[in-house]
């Protein structure tokens, strides 16, 4: 393949460049309920880009994310957007095989011109990168893209939920990039790059740094744990489950062609109060959760991936054994018309307040064919007794186009 078609603005970009700035959940996100294998943790493993689906929402969920969120600038032109999403499309695909961001790259354009890859990624090849990008419901609303007619229904901003404490630093964006890796450098490293590429075009709104996963795609990864201490996703969709992915992540296109084969992602920033919750008696976070903090099996009884029974009474508490406004009774698919997510989360941690206190918690990201699915199991969880200990302060909503076939750049259709 060849490099990427570099405009003048984006050339321009290279020149002066602006990395990526910026700081650096929902329902189910820390304890609904089967496993997945590790992600394969060879360095040169690759995740390949093309394909019917966008890589990167069932692929085996990487150790590292680093999300970014961008707004077209005010003097872009239609053009200009079509021409970043060719860019864009020519550089992940470079990327995501584990070369530069371009055949001259980082050392081969000569000692007179900033060079146009960065250089942190040398030698460590692809570490199953993959680069997944959408579209936020501001990009249709701008009337100079003359888009407006090809936003699908769904795409509209979130509603509010109780015990929101959003905050603008960390919602809402015209575009979105998740690069996902088993390296740290390799996933910042594309955000970067990619970033200069939008100079003059598009510019970050906000970013987000993810350490550990806290999600499965596959069962043959193990269960990650949050940092509250418990096992997490434990009954998420998995890659080979394909009669669930048919019914409640991939979009069929009926309102818009352009993004059957795509989905919609909701992506919430949910800050844990950890010094609170570690004062929490275990017998307490355990009736809190619904499931033991050791397995991982839910409070009715059985192993990790033995269904809840929301009927078994117990004794000693005198009530139900999984607690009625425990988190994993109001998430689960039986209390929310059958309704799932896929869900990629990740812990993130970002120092210290200063108060001493960590500023952490869980990057929540799931993928579902209409973001109605977690509007409902959000609001189921609006008694969940989970709630004391976070807070959601970050929230935005995408559409996520089909995969990208060879010769065509992402988000095809969208200006047919």
């Amino acid at each position: 393949m060849t490099g990427p078609r570099l405009s003048r603005r984006s050339a321009l970009g290279l020149l002066g460049a602006a990395g990526a700035a910026g700081a650096v959940g929902a329902a189910g996100g820390f304890a609904a309920g089967h496993a997945q294998d590790e992600a394969p943790s060879a360095s040169d493993l690759v995740v390949p880009f093309h394909g019917a689906h966008q890589a990167g929402i069932t692929t085996a969920v990487q150790q590292h994310l680093y999300f970014a969120t961008f707004d077209m600038t005010s003097t872009a032109t239609r053009e200009d957007l079509e021409s970043l999403l060719a860019d864009w499309t020519d550089a992940a695909a470079r990327m995501t095989r584990g070369q530069e961001v371009s055949p001259e790259g980082a050392v081969g354009g000569g000692p007179y011109k900033p060079p146009e890859d960065t250089g942190e990624a040398l030698g460590l090849q692809a570490n199953a990168l993959t680069i997944t990008f959408g579209f936020g419901p501001t990009l249709f609303a701008r009337k100079r893209f003359g888009i407006a007619d090809r936003r699908p229904a769904e795409l509209v901003e979130l509603p509010s939920f109780a015990f929101d404490l959003l905050e603008d630093r960390f919602s809402g964006g015209d575009l979105c990039i998740q690069a996902c890796a088993n390296d740290p450098q390799v996933a910042v490293h594309a955000i970067r790059n990619l970033s200069r590429i939008a100079f003059g075009r598009a510019q970050v709104r906000w970013t987000q740094l993810g350490y550990g996963r806290t999600s499965t795609t596959s069962k043959a990864q193990s269960t990650p744990r949050n940092l509250f201490g418990f096992k997490d996703g434990t009954a998420n969709i998995f890659s080979n489950d394909d009669r669930d992915l048919a019914t409640w992540v991939w979009s069929d296109g009926a309102d818009q062609p352009w993004m059957e084969g795509g989905t919609f992602l909701v992506a919430r920033k949910i800050q844990m109060l950890i010094e609170s919750w570690d004062r929490v008696r275990l017998e307490e976070q355990e009736a809190i959760v619904g499931r033991d903090k050791g397995e991982g099996a839910p409070l009715s009884g059985g192993t990790e991936f033995t269904e809840p029974d929301f009927s078994v009474f117990s004794t000693k508490a005198a009530g139900p054994a999984i607690p009625m406004d425990s988190h994993v009774r109001l998430a689960h698919p039986e209390n929310n018309g059958g309704a799932r997510l896929l869900r990629r989360g990740y812990n993130y941690v970002e120092g210290n307040n200063d108060l001493g206190q960590l500023n952490a918690g869980l990057f929540f990201l799931a993928f579902g064919r209409s973001p109605q699915q977690f509007i409902d199991i959000q609001r189921s969880l609006a008694g969940d007794a989970l709630n004391e200990y976070i807070r959601h302060i970050g929230s935005a909503i995408f559409a996520i186009p089909r995969g990208v076939r060879p010769g065509e750049s992402i988000g095809a259709g969208l200006f047919a």
